[in-house]
């Protein structure tokens, strides 16, 4: 992963995160998840992000996504 790659989501949740990345790969928008919780105190964020190009599609697509 390159600087190209943008942060499309964000959430204390990591099954949200992994929920946002598999919405995106069925549309054919290859994602990928960082984890940055504390797995014992549990904070912190999950973060997908994707090729820069599809920031715009990608951001549409999880605009329902932990609401």
């Amino acid at each position: 992963m390159d600087d190209s790659w943008i942060k499309v989501f964000s959430t204390s949740l990591p099954w949200q995160a992994e929920m946002a990345k598999q919405v995106l790969e069925e549309n054919g928008i290859e994602a990928v998840v960082i984890n940055q919780q504390d797995s014992s105190f549990f904070f912190g964020e999950a973060m997908v992000y994707v090729e820069g190009k599809w920031e715009d599609q990608a951001k549409e697509l999880l605009k329902g996504i932990g609401s």
